[in-house]
C-alpha cells in the first residue's frame, strides 16, 4: 500500500485520543471559584456567572485533520464503497449532474479552500480525463434562498465558477415546473420528486458535507433536488413531531421519510455519493480561547477575552454583523467516503459522532443554551426571531442522544436579545408569517392547516424565491415546525436578555432581562433543588444522554 494511502486507513476507536468514553472531563460542575462563563448572545457573547452546583458541557478537541485533503478524495475516489470506482463509470457520450451543498453548511463558512472546491476541481478532471462533457453543477438550494454569485463563487473557487457559471452552474429551482419530475411513490404513499436534469442523468454525484449527523445520506438528494410537493411529506408538524432528536437520524421521522425517498430515487438513478466530515475548529488564531473551559484561560486568553468584547460592544450594528459575516472558520477534513449512499453515510456519521459526542449523566431540571448569531439559513442576513426559535428550539435543544438533557417538564433558558429584526430580500414571507399568522396563533397544527398553503402558493413570493434571493414562502413554516419536539417536551421556555418582550411573548415564551433573572424564574418553583446544565457551545457538541 502506498504511504499516502496508509495514512487514510480507518482508525479504530482505541487508537483515537479523543475516545468518546474518555470525555468525562467535559462535563464540568461549577463552585463558587469558578469564573464566569462565556455564553453566546446574537452578535455578542454574555458573561455571566453560573449558580455553584451547575453542570457545563464543553464541546470536545477538534480531531486532527487528515494531513492532505486532495490525496483522500482521490482515495475515497478510487476505493469507493459497495460501488465501482468512479473512473470505471464513465464514458464520453453520457450526462452527468454534479449536485452540492449550499451555503447553509458549514457555520461560519469555511477558509478557502472550501472543501465543495477541492472535491469539484478533482472530479471534474476526472471526467474530463474520460472525455465526459456533457456536465451541469446543481446547488441542491431546495426551498432555500438562491446562492449570489459571490457566494458561489467562493465557495467553487474561480476555475470551477469561469468555467461552469451561469448556463452548467446554478441554482437548482424548485417551482420550475419544467424541470422537476415524479419518480413515483414511497411505500407511505410519498411522492417522490427531483430535478428533472438529475433523473434524465446517467450519474447522478452528490458533494456533501457533514457538519453534524441530520446532514447526509438520503437527505441530500431526496431534500437537495426536490420541491414542496415532496418536502411537504416530512416538514410538517405531524412527521417533526415524531422525531425523538434530529440529531439521531434513525429516531427522527424527518430521516425515516428522506430515506424511504431516498430508496425510490436510487432505484431510478445511479448515485454517487460523496460525504466528507470536518472537526470543530470553529475558532482559531486570536479567538481560539473560544474552545477553552474558563477555569484554564490563562492572562492572554482574558486579554484577548477583553479586546474582542470591546471590539464587539464599540461597533454599530451593521459593522458588528459585517465583521462576523467575514469571519472564516479553519474547518479540517477529518474522513471522505464515495459510493453507495448508505454506506457512504454510516461511515460518515461515526466520524461526526467521534467528533461532537460527550457521556452525561442524567437530566437537568433547567437547560441554558446561547443562541448565536449565525443558523443554517441566515448565512450573510440577519438572525430574525423565527430562526432564533428553530436554532433554539430545533437545533440546540436537540443536541442530544437517548434523551434531552433536559427532563419532560422543565425549562430552556435561550440567550439572545430576540429583536423583532427581519432581512426583507432574504426573509420576505418570514414578516407576514411572524406578525399575521404567530398572532392569531402559535400551535404548529393550526397553522399548517390555516396558513400553509397559502404562503406555499403565494405569487409574490415565488417570484422573489425564483428570481432573487428569497427563502421559498413556505418556508417560516418549517423552521417553526422545527421547535414541534422541544415544544412538546418543555414546560417553559424563557429568553434572557430579551430585549423586546412582546416578541417573546408572540412565540409563547417568557421573557426576563438578563440570565440571573431567568434562573431565577426558572427556580422559582423548585429552589436550590433545582438542576442547571449549561450546554457550552458553539463549536457544537452532542450530549450523550444516559
Amino acid at each position: 500500500m502506498a504511504q499516502a494511502e496508509r495514512k487514510l486507513k480507518e482508525l479504530k476507536t482505541s487508537q483515537l485520543k479523543h475516545d468518546i468514553g474518555a470525555r468525562r472531563d467535559l462535563v464540568v460542575t461549577l463552585n463558587t471559584r469558578s469564573q464566569p462563563r462565556l455564553i453566546s448572545y446574537g452578535d455578542d457573547f454574555m458573561v455571566a456567572k453560573l449558580p455553584p452546583g451547575t453542570r457545563v458541557v464543553y464541546p470536545p478537541p477538534p480531531l486532527e485533520p487528515l494531513p492532505d485533503p486532495d490525496v483522500a478524495i482521490r482515495y475515497a475516489l478510487l476505493h469507493p464503497e459497495n460501488a465501482d470506482p468512479l473512473f470505471a463509470q464513465l464514458n464520453p457520450n453520457m450526462r452527468v449532474t454534479i449536485a452540492i451543498d449550499d451555503i447553509s453548511l458549514p457555520l461560519p463558512p469555511m477558509q478557502r479552500p472550501d472543501l465543495r472546491e477541492r472535491m469539484l476541481n478533482i472530479v471534474l478532471r476526472m471526467l474530463a480525463d474520460y472525455g465526459v462533457d456533457d456536465v451541469h453543477l446543481v446547488i441542491a438550494t431546495s426551498l432555500h434562498r438562491r446562492m449570489t454569485e459571490d457566494e458561489i463563487r467562493r465557495m467553487v473557487g474561480e476555475r470551477v465558477f469561469k468555467a461552469y457559471w451561469p448556463d452548467r452552474l446554478y441554482n437548482f429551482d424548485a417551482e420550475n415546473r419544467a424541470e422537476v419530475v415524479m419518480l413515483g411513490k414511497t411505500d407511505h404513499g410519498e411522492e417522490v420528486w427531483l430535478s428533472k436534469r438529475a433523473a434524465e442523468s446517467d450519474l447522478l454525484i452528490y458533494l456533501n458535507i457533514n457538519l453534524v449527523p441530520m446532514d447526509g445520506g438520503h437527505k441530500s438528494v431526496a431534500v437537495g433536488l426536490a420541491p414542496y410537493q415532496s418536502l411537504r411529506h416530512h416538514h410538517n408538524p405531524a412527521t417533526l413531531r415524531d422525531s425523538h432528536s434530529y440529531m439521531d437520524p434513525t429516531r427522527s421521522g424527518l430521516h425515516r421519510s428522506a430515506d424511504r425517498m431516498g430508496k425510490v430515487v436510487n432505484r431510478n438513478l445511479n448515485v454517487f455519493t460523496i460525504e466528507t466530515a470536518i472537526n470543530n475548529r470553529m475558532y482559531g488564531g486570536l479567538l481560539d480561547f473560544l474552545h477553552k473551559n474558563e477555569d484554564r484561560f490563562t492572562d492572554w486568553d482574558r486579554a484577548r477575552l477583553s479586546g474582542f468584547k470591546w471590539t464587539l460592544g464599540n461597533l454599530s450594528d451593521g459593522l458588528r454583523r459585517e465583521m462576523l459575516r467575514r469571519y472564516a472558520a479553519p474547518y479540517g477534513m477529518t474522513g471522505v467516503w464515495a459510493g453507495e449512499t448508505e454506506a457512504v453515510h454510516g461511515k460518515a456519521l461515526a466520524r461526526v459522532f467521534q467528533q461532537y459526542a460527550v457521556p452525561v449523566k442524567g437530566q437537568s431540571d433547567i437547560l441554558i443554551v446561547g443562541v448565536p448569531y449565525i443558523c443554517p439559513y441566515n448565512v450573510n442576513s440577519i438572525m430574525n426571531p423565527v430562526l432564533v426559535q428553530c436554532t433554539g428550539l430545533g437545533y440546540l435543544f436537540n443536541m442530544y442522544r437517548n434523551k434531552p438533557l433536559v427532563r419532560a417538564g422543565g425549562t430552556l433558558i435561550i440567550c439572545h436579545p430576540l429583536r423583532d429584526e427581519f432581512h426583507p430580500e432574504h426573509h420576505p414571507s418570514y414578516v407576514e408569517f411572524f406578525h399575521r399568522c404567530l398572532a392569531e396563533t402559535n400551535e404548529s397544527t393550526e397553522l399548517e392547516k390555516r396558513f400553509e398553503a397559502e404562503f406555499a402558493r403565494n405569487p409574490t413570493y415565488l417570484h422573489m424565491y425564483r428570481y432573487g434571493n428569497a427563502y421559498h414562502g413556505v418556508h417560516p413554516f418549517y423552521m417553526w415546525y422545527w421547535g414541534e419536539p422541544g415544544r412538546q417536551h418543555l414546560g417553559r421556555i424563557i429568553a434572557a436578555g430579551c430585549e423586546e418582550p412582546e416578541v417573546a411573548a408572540r412565540m409563547g415564551w417568557e421573557a426576563a432581562d438578563t440570565l440571573d433573572q431567568a434562573i431565577a424564574m426558572a427556580t422559582s418553583e423548585l429552589g436550590r433543588s433545582a438542576s442547571i446544565t449549561y450546554l457550552h457551545l458553539p463549536p457544537l457538541v452532542i450530549a450523550d444522554v444516559e
